[in-house]
């Protein structure tokens, strides 16, 4: 691989995680639109965002071909309610003002996906593995006397991610990142056009400002856009230097929220975040060294 092709796989990779750190500040300026409503839009808005791309690129027959193989369907359907799930506790989170317990739940993600390693897919744990799965115990334990109560966003979002990453693993190689979302969303419209019916009275979208429905509208692309350049980021970067990107989006949505929206940060909760990033440290290094043992074979 050419060091333009890897320079440009860096530069897709870092931007997606950029434009993922500054997320909850777009949905903060939808204004008065609830979570509910902002989910059901991002979810319209990125199938039409994504039925775009495949029309522009000539492979919206070929993507919708892939629908005869019932694992794909089944896969995709299952992946479907599991990005529903983060999509809307998540912006729920931005909404009422835990943005900071929802960076959490993406510091945390990591940890998950290798817990579900062990348990659902009987992977062997390394020693620098197992240190970081013992810090986080011990960062969800401070956390918990931090916040005065079970940071629920923080788990639900780690949960609900890991899981959606554990289906992408079982897809493969079978369907790219366009399609997946495009049957994703598809699948979730059913549950978009509830939401909007019910909540017909309180709808912003071309009710409230022409700029709260422009940003309304805008969610598709901001939802797929970032997916696609991880997408292309992750064909051509090692994997090692993709773990090391990730954290950039939830660092910048702590950021977010305590420098500028000032959510609280006592002493006991900066701790628990402290052993999180202990832990992330060593899961970072111990990747980086198994990765260079491989290369070194």
């Amino acid at each position: 691989m050419s060091v333009s092709t890897r320079t440009s796989g860096v530069i897709a990779g870092l931007s997606s995680y950029f434009l993922w750190g500054f997320l909850p500040l777009y949905f903060l300026l939808t204004g008065t639109a609830d979570a509910l409503e902002i989910v059901a839009w991002r979810i319209v808005w990125s199938l039409v965002f994504c039925f775009g791309i495949l029309l522009a690129t000539r492979q919206f027959s070929s993507t919708f071909g892939l629908l005869k193989d019932r694992r794909i369907l089944v896969l995709t359907i299952l992946a479907g309610v599991l990005i529903y799930l983060n999509w809307q506790f998540y912006i729920l989170a931005v909404v009422t003002g835990h943005i900071v317990q929802g960076s959490l739940g993406y510091f945390i993600n990591p940890l998950v996906t290798i817990l579900l390693g062990v348990l659902v897919l009987g992977e062997k744990l390394r020693i620098g593995q197992w240190t970081a799965l013992v810090f986080a115990a011990v960062a969800v334990i401070v956390l918990i006397v931090g916040y005065g109560e079970v940071p629920w966003f923080s788990f639900i979002l780690a949960g609900s991610f890991g899981l959606y990453g554990l289906v992408k693993n079982r897809l493969g190689g079978a369907i790219n990142a366009t399609g997946s979302l495009t049957f994703e969303t598809l699948w979730l419209v059913p549950v978009a056009i509830v939401i909007l019916v019910i909540s017909w009275p309180t709808l912003q979208f071309g009710h409230g400002d022409a700029l709260t429905s422009v940003l309304l509208v805008g969610l598709g692309p901001v939802t797929a856009i970032p997916l696609l350049l991880f997408g292309y980021a992750a064909s051509k970067v090692p994997l090692a230097w993709m773990g090391f990107m990730q954290y950039l989006a939830p660092s910048l949505q702590f950021m977010v929220g305590v420098v500028i929206m000032h959510e609280p940060m006592p002493l006991p909760r900066l701790l628990g975040f402290a052993l999180v990033w202990v832990g992330l440290i060593f899961l970072s290094l111990d990747s980086w060294r198994h990765a260079r043992s491989i290369r070194t074979k």
